[in-house]
């Protein structure tokens, strides 16, 4: 079984990224199929993994962090630096456990597979 979670981080605030709208999605005849939404709990977590049970394949987490600055009130050039975070990656093990975090500021980020 191949599970997938995420976290976010927001280096700007110093803080867990707690509301952010993520987009999954999974690569399927050459077309990214939009799978589920879900958003950041207090923790900058998703409540529940992604995936319990992920396939083989190519995914991308649309992280949505031009709203999330929005709604806390950072000014921000319009339109924002940053408006949507893509992260396209592919899970090649049928047993694997795949971390996604995302650290993120107004005006730069960073991904890696964590653990």
């Amino acid at each position: 079984m191949t599970t997938m979670t995420t976290h976010v981080l927001d280096v700007y605030h110093g803080t867990p990224a707690s509301g952010v709208t993520i987009t999954i999605s999974q690569q399927q005849n050459g077309m990214f199929q939009v799978i589920k939404t879900v958003v950041t709990n207090d923790q900058g977590r998703c409540d529940e993994p992604l995936f319990t049970e992920a396939k083989i394949g190519t995914y991308e987490l649309l992280f949505h962090i031009g709203d999330y600055y929005k709604v806390r009130g950072v000014a921000l050039p319009e339109p924002a630096f940053l408006h949507e975070v893509p992260v396209r990656f592919s899970i090649a093990e049928e047993d694997g456990h795949y971390h996604i975090p995302l650290i993120v500021s107004p005006w730069n980020y960073q991904v890696y597979r964590g653990s």
